[in-house]
């Protein structure tokens, strides 16, 4: 568990420069210095991986929020985290991947082109799933 695989070096003076910098020169920078992600972004990526964890989203018309669950999770236990009454009261989930949720520009064009998908109980959440949830209290 322990070793080069679940190490991470991050130096603080580049992630310092890349902070100060506007997001157009962002990328630029980390080009020319030849490193693909910001050292904030790979520990995330890191301790999820280690911690065995998955993100989902919720997205309306008010907001969009990302919530962390255990790899595995079903859709029942995905909905308790947001209430356990959701959890209580599951029906089905809405489900739509991230990449056809964003080239769908939201649910109502994902659903239109046949991107979105009813899923039940049993259903094993993915990480990215943008999920809407169908419960009865």
């Amino acid at each position: 568990m322990y070793g080069s695989t679940n190490t991470i070096i991050i130096s603080a003076d580049i992630e310092n420069q890349i902070n100060q910098l506007e997001a157009s020169e962002k990328k630029n920078y980390m080009d020319i210095i030849n490193i693909k992600d910001t050292g904030l972004n790979n520990l995330v990526k890191k301790g999820y991986s280690l911690l065995n964890l998955n993100t989902f989203f919720t997205s309306g018309p008010e907001e969009s929020r990302a919530w962390t669950i255990k790899k595995g999770s079903l859709a029942p236990e995905a909905a308790g985290t947001i209430h356990t009454d959701f959890q209580k009261g599951f029906i089905r989930a809405e489900a739509v991947s991230y990449e056809d949720f964003i080239n769908n520009k939201g649910w109502v064009d994902s659903k239109s082109n046949g991107k979105m998908r009813l899923e039940g109980k049993e259903y094993i959440v993915k990480d990215g799933d943008i999920l809407n949830f169908r419960f009865n209290t």
